[in-house]
């Protein structure tokens, strides 16, 4: 998910995005240590989509002040 997708969400649908993210990161880490994943990289990209949800919820607390 690119910046913009994230900025044009609200404030409640970036929570439940985040959420959800957090739920694939842990199925993604179980299906590592079970070796039944495909792409390795699956995790390095919901990270990173972690990362830019926590970004954006930063910058609107502090934009908010």
């Amino acid at each position: 998910m690119d910046m913009t997708a994230i900025r044009a969400m609200t404030d409640d649908q970036i929570q439940s995005e985040l959420d959800n993210s957090f739920r694939e990161m842990m199925n993604i880490r179980f299906r590592l240590s079970t070796r039944q994943i495909n792409n390795p990289q699956e995790l390095r990209n919901v990270k990173k989509t972690i990362a830019r949800i926590k970004t954006v919820m930063r910058q609107r607390g502090l934009n908010g002040k």
